[in-house]
């Protein structure tokens, strides 16, 4: 590919897995990441530290092609240069290129590409070393690239973020047989059960790691006393009352109607409390999510502050003392649990994907019962000291700088053939 490369080897990392090959070049290695679009949601939060971080680090050169240029999405048009990953990228000196075309309205399969915007694609993975799929969604385009004879020769990761592939709709379709081409030739997944359940469904490629989620614990800290009164005040939220936050999208994956159900039982028991809901379509303004409001039977006096999207996240998980999760299928390693947790906040978890390992030790685990949560929510109140201590203590095992490093090395893994053969 036109770089002098050796190879030299690393010491055995912790943990200790054999020594892996790293890349000596005369130049960065170029990845070029592909997104179904810019839009609120865990992966792209997970997958843009990533790209920021390693971009940040020396020795690659991350770029961003987008499929779609806005997205409609739980009850709300997001344009991608609204969106705060988008910005915080561009602003580090990643280049974005999008289609113009929205996300939502029908999946983008192989067969919606222009041929200008075929040309544009491949002109952009021919100057890459390595490309990264968001999720399996914009494998369409390598799909309809392969297809067109367009697709220039470079490794291709998948990188997973479900626990039920099923729920990806036709994109799965494209992950196997892309792998089964060898267009696709490695998965990262970031969780156990990821992997596990995308093996099962026929996904088969030459390399697969699994690389735990990670977060940014300068952001996601406990906030000081008075930090938290200040936050609490502008939600009309007082000083002492016991906080449930749900974080989450209104999907039928995250289940809000559980979690409002819960709120029901839980508030009956403790009327003082406060529930706060934030994540796109979570507003009174989506009629279905008041339509599960008024099922619920939540009445005028269950304080329910139902925020939308919001990107002060940090602040809210400061004030929580029980961070939720009610999802019924779909999750990964969820994002929100340990950004609560490493707030201060006590995780509260329906048993999906690995949310039970994420949580072990620092929070709870209940099935997916109405009742069952809101006793959970009770015993985690009940023991919020000893556990928002646990939770606090976990930080070091959260935080991304491990992830971003497991993924520098997957990806000088992937290109080093490449580079002894050029």
């Amino acid at each position: 590919m036109g770089q002098t490369a050796t190879a030299v080897i690393d010491p055995a990392p912790l943990g200790g897995a054999p020594p892996r090959k790293a890349i000596a070049m005369t130049r960065a290695v170029r990845v070029l990441s592909l997104y179904e679009g810019f839009f609120a949601g865990g992966a792209r939060i997970l997958h843009s530290d990533v790209v920021a971080g390693l971009h940040a680090g020396g020795g690659q050169e991350h770029s961003i092609l987008s499929l779609t240029s806005a997205a409609r999405r739980d009850a709300s048009l997001q344009h991608a240069h609204d969106d705060t990953r988008f910005q915080t990228l561009r602003d580090g000196g990643v280049r974005i290129d999008t289609f113009d075309r929205v996300a939502g309205d029908q999946p983008v399969t192989p067969e919606s590409f222009s041929a200008a915007e075929l040309a544009h694609a491949a002109a952009l993975i021919a100057d890459a070393d390595i490309v990264l799929s968001l999720k399996e969604q914009p494998l369409s385009l390598i799909v309809a690239l392969q297809r067109a004879g367009m697709l220039p020769d470079r490794p291709t990761a998948a990188c997973l973020h479900r626990s039920d592939p099923t729920h990806s709709g036709p994109a799965l379709g494209w992950l196997v047989d892309a792998g089964a081409s060898g267009a696709v030739t490695a998965t990262i997944s970031c969780a156990e059960s990821t992997s596990l359940a995308y093996t099962r469904a026929g996904v088969a490629t030459t390399h697969a790691w699994v690389i735990d989620n990670g977060i940014d614990t300068r952001r996601f800290r406990p906030g000081t006393r008075a930090e938290r009164r200040g936050i609490r005040e502008s939600l009309g939220i007082p000083e002492t009352a016991p906080v449930v936050l749900l974080a989450a999208r209104f999907d039928a994956m995250k289940d809000p109607g559980l979690f409002l159900d819960a709120v029901a039982r839980h508030s009956r028991r403790h009327p003082g409390a406060h529930y706060v809901l934030c994540g796109s379509g979570m507003t009174h303004r989506n009629p279905g999510f008041s339509a599960l409001v008024t099922a619920a039977g939540l009445d005028a006096g269950v304080a329910l502050h139902a925020l939308g999207l919001r990107e002060d996240m940090p602040a809210l998980y400061r004030i929580a003392d029980v961070v939720a999760l009610t999802s019924a299928f779909g999750e990964a390693s969820p994002l929100c649990l340990a950004e609560g947790a490493a707030s201060g906040a006590i995780p509260v978890t329906t048993d999906v994907g690995d949310a039970a390992r994420v949580v072990a030790g620092i929070g709870l685990v209940t099935p997916r019962d109405a009742d069952a949560i809101a006793a959970a929510w009770h015993e985690a109140l009940s023991h919020r000291m000893e556990l928002r201590s646990a939770a606090i203590s976990s930080r070091a095992r959260l935080d991304r700088r491990r992830m971003v490093g497991d993924y520098r090395g997957a990806i000088e893994e992937l290109v080093l053939p490449e580079v002894l053969a050029a």
